[in-house]
C-alpha cells in the first residue's frame, strides 16, 4: 500500500495539534465523506510500543469513556475497532472526535464517520486506534473527547499492501459432489471492492462473489460475501465470512445441503460436513488472519443510555454472575452453528413470556447495563445467526435488501394477482419453491426481537446493519399489498404486538442507517407515513369515539367473543412510540401523548383498580358490534366479577379474593416477564410523555408489593427519564 510520507513540519503540527491538518483550517465533513482520520503516526517516526506526550487542542471536552480489557498476558500494538453512538450536539459539525488514555497520552483514532444528527452534529461512528500496549489482564480506559479542530479527509488505500504481505482466503463447498470455490485475494486484486472503513490506521473493504465450479459456471444462489479488515503496518487482518442463499427474483429458491471449508492463510479455520442451508437465509463466521487481538470493549452504559439511542433501562438493578450464567450456559453447542437460533426462539410464532420479547431482548439488556463479556458474546453471536430465518431476500439489481421502491407490489401474502404493478405492467411476485424449501426458524413480526440494533451500534459491523435493514424491509413488504397501501408499507392491519415490533424496527433502520446508504431516505419516509397514519386515525382525529388511548384495529378485539383485547399488546405499542420520540422523530409526540392515557388510566382512573392494570384480556364493548366503552369505569366493571369490582381497590379483601398479596397487581407480577412488566415500559414512556397523571401513575405502579427480580431478565426495566 502506498502512502504519501508526512514532511516533518507537518507531523509536528499534528502532533501539536493533534487533530488538525497543516496549517489548521480544514472543512466541516459532509455526508460523501464516511472517514476522517486523526494523527497519522508513520511507524517509522513512533515506536512500537511508544506514543508521544502532546499538546491537546486548545479546546477539548471529554464526552465520554470506553474501556478496553486484556483477556491475555502482555499484548503490545493492539488494533481496537468500535462503533459508538453519539447524543445530538455533543460532537458538532465543526468539531471532531480525539482521545486520551488514562496517564495523558493521546492516542491516534481514525474515525469513519457513519450517520449525523438533523443537525450535522455526529450521531454515529465507527472509531480505531492503536493501543501502545496492554498490560497483562489490565483494562485501559480511553477518554472520547470533543475538540475544536477538524480532521483532514482520508485518502483510500487499497488492498496491495495487505495482498503483497502473504494473505489469502476463501472458501469452498461441495454440493451435490460439485465443488464451488471463491477466493478472497483473487476478488481483492481485481478491484471491485466498497470501502467500509477508509483511513490510515484500518482499512476494510467489502468483496462478494458467487460460488463457482472448476469449469467457471456460477452457483445461481449461493454468493459469498466477505469483509476484510486491515491495519496499517501491521501483518493482521480480520476475516468476516458470509455465505447467502438469498437472491429475491432467482428462479428456482430452495434449501441447499453441502460441506464446507473457509480458509485463512492456507490454513482451514472453519469446516462443516452436511449443512443445509436454508432458502433466503445467510450464515456468518469471524476469523483473524495473525493474531487476533485478546480484548473486550466496554462501552459507557450510562451515556448511551443517555443519548437515548437506547431505551432508559434501571441502571440500579445488580447483576451477579449467577444471574448471567444462564446466558453463557444457553449461548454454546448446536445453537450457534450456522442456521442456529442462538438465544431466540427459533419458532417465533410461540407465545409465552420469553426473553425475545420488548425493545431489545433481554440477553441483549443484560450486556447494556453489565457490559459482561458472556452476555456481549451472546448478544452479537445471537445477532449473527439472525441470518438463519427465511426472510432475507436481496436485489440482485442494487445488491442491497429488496425495497418496496423499486417493488411496491411484491408480497408474502396474497394472490398473485396482487403483485401486479399497472406501472410497470409486470408481476412483482417472488419465484415459487424450487425444491425443498421448509426451514425450522420461522419469522413473525408479532415476536419479532431486536436482533442487530444494539451489536451494530456497538461494533459498526456491517453484517449487523444489513440484517437490521433486511429485518426492516421484510417486516413492510411481507404484508398485502393492498392492505400496506403500496409503497407506502403501512402496518397497522396487523397484530397490535406486530405493530409494536415492526414500529421499533422501522425506527431503529431509519435512526442508524448511514447517511451515504441508498435506504436513509426510505426508512424514514417509511415511518413518516405509519405515524401519518396513526395520527389521523387516533391522535389527531376530532371524529374518534376512542377516548381510551388503546388501539383497536389490526383485529385487536379477539378476546371474549370479540368484546376484548389485550393491554399487554397495547402497552407494546406505547413503549415503541415513546422510543421512537427519543430517537428524535417528532411525529410520534402526539401518538405517544394520546397512547400514554391507555397506561396511566388503568393505574389512576377513579373507576378502574390499578390492582388489574395488567388485566390479560380487557372488554372494552358490550358486543362484537356495539359502540367502544368512553370510560375505564365502563371496562373494569364488564372486565371483572361483580362480587370482585364491589370491593374497596387494593384493600385486603380484594387480595383475598384474587389469592394475592395486599397490593400486589395481577398478571404475575413477580416475573420479568408478567403482564404489570410488559406495562412497566408503556407507564415509563408516558411520564415522560408530560401529559396529566403520568407521574402519579408511575408512583402507584412503583410502589406494588410485588415487583419481579429483573437481574434475571431486563427486558422491560424502563423506567422514566
Amino acid at each position: 500500500m502506498k502512502t504519501t510520507p508526512l514532511k516533518p513540519l507537518c507531523f509536528s503540527t499534528i502532533l501539536l495539534f493533534f487533530l488538525a491538518s497543516c496549517g489548521g483550517g480544514g472543512s466541516s465533513p459532509s455526508v460523501a465523506q464516511t472517514s476522517t482520520t486523526a494523527a497519522m503516526l508513520p511507524p517509522l517516526l513512533i515506536p512500537p510500543g511508544t506514543l508521544p506526550r502532546v499538546i491537546l487542542p486548545s479546546e477539548t471536552i471529554q464526552i465520554t469513556t470506553v474501556k478496553v480489557q486484556n483477556l491475555s498476558a502482555l499484548q503490545t500494538r493492539v488494533p481496537v475497532t468500535f462503533g459508538h453512538i453519539f447524543a445530538k450536539g455533543d460532537v458538532p459539525a465543526t468539531y471532531s472526535v480525539s482521545a486520551q488514555l488514562a496517564d495523558g497520552s493521546v492516542l491516534p483514532l481514525q474515525v469513519d464517520i457513519k450517520a449525523t444528527h438533523d443537525d450535522g452534529s455526529l450521531r454515529h461512528a465507527i472509531i480505531s486506534a492503536i493501543l501502545p500496549q496492554l498490560g497483562a489482564n489490565a483494562t485501559e480506559t480511553i477518554k472520547l473527547l470533543k475538540n475544536n479542530q477538524l480532521n483532514p479527509a482520508a485518502t483510500a488505500n487499497t488492498p496491495a499492501e495487505l495482498l503483497s504481505a502473504g494473505f489469502t482466503a476463501g472458501m469452498n463447498i461441495v454440493l451435490n459432489g460439485q465443488t464451488y470455490r471463491v477466493s478472497v485475494e483473487n476478488l481483492l486484486q481485481s478491484a471491485k471492492y466498497s470501502n467500509w472503513l477508509n483511513g490510515a490506521i484500518v482499512n476494510e473493504w467489502l468483496v462478494s462473489a458467487p460460488l463457482k465450479d472448476a469449469q467457471g459456471l456460477e452457483h445461481p444462489h449461493l454468493t459469498a460475501r466477505f469483509a476484510i479488515r486491515s491495519y496499517t503496518g501491521q501483518k493482521t487482518a480480520r476475516v468476516d465470512v458470509t455465505l447467502e442463499n438469498n437472491w429475491a427474483y432467482e428462479p428456482g429458491p430452495q434449501n441447499f445441503t453441502y460441506d464446507t471449508q473457509i480458509q485463512v492463510g492456507n490454513q482451514t479455520v472453519y469446516s462443516k460436513a452436511g449443512l443445509t442451508h436454508a432458502h433466503h437465509a445467510r450464515w456468518r463466521k469471524l476469523f483473524w488472519w495473525g493474531a487476533e487481538p485478546q480484548v473486550h470493549i466496554q462501552h459507557n452504559t450510562a451515556y448511551l443510555i443517555a443519548s437515548k439511542a437506547v431505551p432508559n433501562y434501571d441502571q440500579s438493578i445488580v447483576f451477579s454472575a449467577a444471574s448471567i450464567a444462564p446466558i453463557k450456559a444457553k449461548f454454546t453447542g448446536a445453537v450457534t452453528e450456522p442456521m442456529g437460533s442462538g438465544m431466540a426462539q427459533p419458532y417465533m410464532p410461540t407465545t409465552g413470556g420469553r426473553p425475545d420479547i420488548g425493545l431489545m431482548p433481554g440477553w441483549a439488556v443484560t450486556y447494556l447495563l453489565t457490559m459482561d463479556k458472556d452476555a456481549k458474546f451472546a448478544t452479537l453471536g445471537t445477532a449473527d445467526l439472525a441470518g438463519s430465518w427465511s426472510m432475507h431476500y436481496r436485489d440482485k439489481n442494487t445488491d442491497r435488501p429488496v425495497s418496496l421502491i423499486n417493488y411496491p407490489y411484491m408480497t408474502l401474502l396474497g394472490n398473485p394477482g396482487d403483485t401486479y404493478n399497472p406501472v410497470t405492467k409486470k408481476s412483482e411476485r417472488f419465484p415459487v419453491c424450487g425444491g425443498i424449501c421448509t426451514n425450522i426458524n420461522v419469522a413473525d413480526s408479532a415476536h419479532e426481537p431486536s436482533f442487530s440494533y444494539l451489536p451494530y451500534l456497538v461494533t459498526g459491523d456491517y453484517y449487523h446493519l444489513e440484517e437490521l435493514q433486511f429485518w426492516t424491509m421484510y417486516n413492510l413488504f411481507q404484508s398485502n399489498p393492498g392492505y400496506r397501501d403500496n409503497i407506502k408499507g403501512l402496518f397497522n392491519r396487523t397484530q397490535v404486538r406486530g405493530q409494536a415490533w415492526i414500529l421499533r424496527s422501522l425506527a431503529d433502520a431509519a435512526y442508524i442507517t448511514p447517511d451515504n446508504d441508498v435506504l436513509k431516505k426510505q426508512f424514514p419516509t417509511f415511518l413518516s407515513d405509519n405515524l401519518d397514519w396513526y395520527n389521523n386515525a387516533y391522535s389527531n382525529n376530532p371524529k374518534t369515539d376512542n377516548t381510551l388511548g388503546a388501539i383497536f384495529d389490526g383485529g385487536s378485539t379477539v378476546y371474549n367473543s370479540g368484546r376484548g383485547m389485550s393491554p399487554w399488546m397495547d402497552d407494546f405499542f406505547t413503549s415503541a412510540a415513546g422510543h421512537t420520540l427519543e430517537l428524535g422523530y417528532s411525529k410520534a409526540a402526539p401518538l405517544l401523548a394520546w397512547k400514554a392515557k391507555f397506561p396511566i388510566g388503568r393505574m389512576t382512573d377513579p373507576g378502574y383498580c390499578w390492582i388489574l392494570g395488567a388485566i390479560y384480556a380487557l372488554n372494552v364493548r358490550d358486543s362484537a358490534t356495539s359502540p367502544y366503552y368512553t370510560s375505564f369505569k365502563d371496562a373494569y366493571l364488564a372486565s371483572n366479577a361483580a362480587t370482585l369490582t364491589s370491593l374497596p381497590c387494593a384493600g385486603t379483601a380484594m387480595a383475598a379474593n384474587l389469592g394475592l398479596k395486599v397490593g400486589e397487581m395481577t398478571g404475575y407480577s413477580s416475573e420479568g416477564t408478567g403482564y404489570p412488566s410488559n406495562m412497566q415500559p408503556a407507564l415509563a414512556y408516558s411520564v415522560d410523555s408530560g401529559i396529566a397523571g403520568g407521574a402519579n401513575a408511575w408512583q402507584v405502579f412503583i410502589k406494588r408489593s410485588v415487583k419481579p427480580d429483573y437481574a434475571k431478565g431486563p427486558q422491560f426495566a424502563i423506567i422514566p427519564r
